[in-house]
Parts: C-alpha cells; sequence; structure tokens
C-alpha cells in the first residue's frame, strides 16, 4: 500500500486520532481498602484511557486528534486546556450539560486499585457525532481505537465509521483491546471485536488480553493466529519487562523494559502505545520504536497523574542516557 510502512499509515496521510472518554482523577494520599471513611485526596489530573494516548501521540511528535465529551465545569476545561497546550487538537471535544466523568482511586497494600467511577452518567458516557468530529475524521490518517471505549453507548458505531473512513483513504487502525468480560459474553459484542480486529494494522494487548482475542492460550499460536487473520504486526506489552514484537514474515523482537521506581502506574500502556505507533508512523524501525515506547512507559510510572508521566523524544533521549535496561536507576 503506497504511503504506509508495514501496514501503519505515515504521517503525511493525516493525524492519529481516537475516540472515547476523557475524565479527571482524583486520588487518595493513603493505602488502604476503598473510600469507606474520610481521607485526604489529591488531584484533580487529566486523565482517561483515549486522553492519555493521544496527548502522548502529540508530545512525541505526532499529529493528534480526539473526539470526546466533556462537562461545562472546571474538569472539562482543565481537560481542554492540558491537551491543547500539549499540541492536540481538541475541535472534536464536545462540551455538554453533564458533569465531566471522574474516577476516583485508591492503591492497596497488595498494589491492587479501589476505584469509584463516574462514566455513564457524565459527558464521558454521551459522546456526539458532531459536524466537528466528522471534519476531523474526514482528515485522519490512523485511527486508534480503545477498547474500554466499546461501553459508552453510541461509541462503536462511531469507531466502524471512523475506521471505514480512514482505511478507504489507505489509513491504518490500531487496537488497545481492553474489552470488559461482559462485552464478550454476548454476540453483539463478539462482532464488534471481530469487525475491528478485521481492519486492524497494529495490536497492542496486554497479558491475557492477547489470549482471549485469539481464541488460543499459547503466545505463539495465538500471535500466529492474529497475523494470519491480516493483522500487520502485534506488540506484546508485558509491564517492566519490556515488549515483544511479531510480524507476519515470523520475524520477533523482544525488547527488556527498565526498571525504575514506581510511583504512579496509570496510563503507562496508553503511553506506551502512543509513543510506539507514532515511531512507526514516523518512520522508525521496530526494534528502535520498541526502546522508545518501553522508556516512555518506564517514564511515566515515575510521575504522579496518569498524563504527568508523557514525554517529548528529547525526554526520552534524556531518560534512556540515564538508566541501564533491567537496572534500576
Amino acid at each position: 500500500m503506497t504511503g504506509t510502512v508495514q501496514g501503519l499509515a505515515t504521517e503525511a496521510l493525516g493525524p492519529t486520532i481516537t475516540i472515547g472518554e476523557i475524565l479527571v482523577e482524583i486520588m487518595a494520599t493513603t493505602v488502604g481498602d476503598g473510600f469507606l471513611e474520610p481521607q485526604s485526596l489529591m488531584g484533580p489530573y487529566p486523565s482517561g484511557a483515549p486522553a492519555i494516548f493521544i496527548d502522548q501521540v502529540s508530545r512525541v511528535g505526532g499529529s493528534a486528534g480526539i473526539v470526546a465529551s466533556v462537562g461545562d465545569d472546571d474538569f472539562g476545561r482543565l481537560n481542554i486546556e492540558r491537551l491543547a497546550r500539549d499540541g492536540v487538537d481538541v475541535s472534536a471535544i464536545s462540551v455538554i450539560d453533564k458533569p465531566t466523568g471522574s474516577a476516583f482511586v485508591r492503591y492497596r497494600q497488595d498494589g491492587g486499585r479501589n476505584f469509584v467511577f463516574n462514566i455513564a452518567h457524565s459527558a464521558a458516557g454521551d459522546i456526539r457525532m458532531t459536524d466537528a468530529a466528522r471534519a476531523l475524521i474526514d482528515r485522519a490518517g490512523h485511527v486508534h481505537v480503545m477498547g474500554s471505549a466499546f461501553a459508552i453507548p453510541g461509541v462503536s458505531d462511531m469507531l466502524s465509521t471512523a475506521v471505514a473512513s480512514v482505511k478507504a483513504r489507505g489509513g491504518s487502525v490500531s487496537l488497545d483491546p481492553n474489552i470488559r468480560a461482559e462485552l464478550l459474553a454476548d454476540a453483539s459484542g463478539q462482532a464488534l471485536l471481530a469487525n475491528i480486529l478485521a481492519a486492524t494494522d497494529l495490536l497492542l494487548p496486554s497479558g491475557e488480553e492477547l489470549f482471549v482475542i485469539s481464541g488460543h492460550s499459547d503466545e505463539a499460536f495465538a500471535t500466529a493466529h492474529l497475523l494470519k487473520s491480516g493483522v500487520s504486526e502485534i506488540v506484546l506489552k508485558r509491564g517492566r519487562d519490556g515488549a515483544t514484537f511479531f510480524s507476519p514474515d515470523a520475524h520477533r523482537i523482544d525488547a527488556t523494559g527498565f526498571h525504575v521506581k514506581e510511583i504512579d502506574p496509570t496510563g503507562a500502556g496508553d503511553i506506551f502505545g502512543a509513543t510506539y505507533l507514532t515511531c512507526r508512523r514516523m518512520g522508525m524501525a521496530p526494534d528502535r520504536a520498541l526502546v522508545l515506547a518501553n522508556a516512555a512507559g518506564a517514564r511515566s510510572v515515575t510521575r504522579q497523574g496518569p498524563m504527568e508521566g508523557v514525554s517529548t523524544l528529547s525526554d526520552l533521549d534524556t531518560f534512556l542516557a540515564s538508566v541501564t535496561t533491567g537496572v534500576p536507576a
């Protein structure tokens, strides 16, 4: 396909866009089991997986835009101002008469997290196809699909429209399959995933997601099955252990992660994926893109707040000069 790098459209074709939730995140400052008593909090921080992803696309040097909805409130303004400041096209963010979505988070002793979300009854759960959204879709070169957005009413249809439009112009699609198990329990959810997978050029699963969407419990069989179905490349995210690239010609690249002092892991996978995708769209080889994506993911967890650890290429070069693979910084 003209204007592609192994299936991914180059930056020249148009911006990377995504459709999904924008939230604020408010965190407990103490470790414990939930929110059953008064406690100190910190935030609000700009958040939402699609927002974190698209902010990093722009920060690392890509052209980027998002279709989303926020409320006419301080939380909505906080998010729009942050995304715009970092270079994201915010023209397709609707401001509507509902509160901006929110997530309250508290870490447990075991490292897990307790959440209190307001998405379904917030602006984040009421994303609309506006004229501005259509205009952004019409000039996009790549669509990134976040599985979390499938649960928002109407977004699956918007994503299907965006994917069809971009693919018709020679553009490309990536999928981060962070999909709720209940969504795949019925035929409509399975059909939705199958339709998106059929158009996917880059797949970015984490852990068990690879097995869930492939139907195979063996990594080699799972990746082979998905690549045979038409996916151009798979990057399996392994957290602090790094990541692995797979391609249809049986080419495999393992990239070791960077051990750093973790402060807040929220958004690290989104920042990893955004960095890898954008580096590939800018023409970098998979091995270099993996190193930079691992660096971006590692650097992000050293900052408090899901969007506070986004990085420029210069930031990543500085980080790489200061750490050694597999050795604490």
